[in-house]
């Protein structure tokens, strides 16, 4: 899929929110729909079929929880939650319930685009041959194999399957439930978090530059870490 020219559409009941989403986006040769309501919304999502849809949670008839639930029955289209409910637990719910990135009012425009940008992207390269390029890392998902300037880099089973889930969801919140469920089953124990974030810190120590600053492998406190590219 082409960037360029993406549908998104913006499921929002503040017309001025709309309004600056709209024109911005279109700025950035988006084409844009719009819906006010959440029975709106899930009407133009399947009629619209977006790349990609940026969806408030407080909407007036229907929760944006609802809305997200009822798009995901049918559709993996990327959802950017953009709302005013900043609590920790929010974004957990969102986000273990199919949305793929969190942001909260007031935001950034400039921020809100780059997210779209790498939510569109990784959409374009899902289907792709399963090698992953991330400036001077490459992780082949056929053969397992991790290389980093070129050379080898050992991984425990665990820590792979952490590198995985993390970089094909590049750009991506990804919860601490989320990994402790793929990695450990749903059964997992609480001990199980404890090691999430020992894993978390031998990956970073292999594939950081500096591992007390991490730039690849980011914590979004309270809530998981985002796999971010250095290119």
């Amino acid at each position: 899929m082409n960037e360029n020219g993406a549908r998104i559409l913006i499921i929002d009941d503040e017309p001025q929110i709309r309004k600056l989403l709209k024109v911005t986006l279109k700025a950035h040769q988006y084409a844009v729909q719009e819906a006010a309501t959440g029975e709106d919304g899930v009407l133009q999502a399947s009629l619209v079929r977006p790349e990609l849809i940026v969806l408030d949670l407080g909407l007036p008839d229907i929760s944006g929880m609802e809305v997200l639930a009822r798009i995901r029955d049918w559709s993996n289209v990327p959802i950017i939650v953009l709302t005013a409910k900043d609590r920790e637990e929010d974004k957990i719910v969102a986000l273990d319930s199919g949305a793929d990135d969190y942001m909260t009012k007031p935001f950034s425009m400039g921020e809100l685009v780059a997210r779209i940008r790498v939510a569109l992207r990784h959409v374009a390269t899902s289907a792709i041959e399963p090698i992953l390029q991330f400036g001077n890392l490459t992780i082949d998902l056929a053969q397992r194999i991790v290389e980093l300037n070129g050379e080898r880099v050992k991984l425990t089973p665990t820590e792979y399957d952490l590198l995985k889930i993390l970089s094909s969801n590049s750009g991506k919140v990804v919860t601490q439930r989320q990994l402790l469920q793929q990695v450990w089953g749903s059964n997992h124990s609480e001990s199980e978090s404890h090691y999430l974030r020992i894993y978390i810190g031998h990956l970073r120590k292999k594939l950081e530059e500096d591992s007390t600053q991490p730039k690849l492998i980011v914590t979004e406190p309270g809530i998981g870490y985002r796999f971010r590219s250095r290119d």
